[in-house]
């Protein structure tokens, strides 16, 4: 399976955030959207940086309450993993895994397609996994 595929069943929706914003907007806006990483865009197409739950987390251990009036370049990771639609599913759980992040912003020329998280990914490879069970079974048994 392609990420193409997990993003038809998922939908292209990201949430964005501008780096200028606050880290207490950031907080507020994961809440909102439901959500545990944001992608640092100034126009919603362009990636600047990805800022996740953890990133704040981590900057409130060490900073203290003072980071929430950071502007979001503060925390954010600068250099972001992305992926195309090509990739497989496969793929992507590995790099995930080996690298210990739970989002990859998806890209198509350059521009914001789409995100995919650890979520995403494990669901469908579950879902791929009951299929060949399903065959298997059905194979067996008819």
């Amino acid at each position: 399976m392609r990420i193409s595929d997990v993003l038809k069943l998922k939908g292209d929706r990201v949430a964005t955030i501008d780096p200028t914003r606050l880290v207490r907007d950031l907080v507020v806006e994961l809440g909102e959207q439901g959500v545990g990483a944001l992608v640092v865009s100034i126009d919603g197409r362009s990636i600047h940086g990805i800022v996740s739950e953890r990133d704040v987390v981590r900057r409130l251990r060490t900073d203290g309450a003072g980071v929430l009036d950071l502007p979001v370049s503060a925390i954010m990771t600068a250099d972001v993993y992305t992926c195309e639609p090509s990739a497989t599913v496969e793929e992507l759980m590995e790099v995930m895994t080996e690298r210990r992040f739970r989002h990859v912003p998806v890209v198509v020329d350059e521009h914001l397609a789409g995100i995919v998280s650890i979520g995403d990914v494990v669901k469908h490879r579950i879902a791929e996994v009951q299929l060949e069970r399903d065959h298997l079974t059905a194979y067996i048994t008819g």
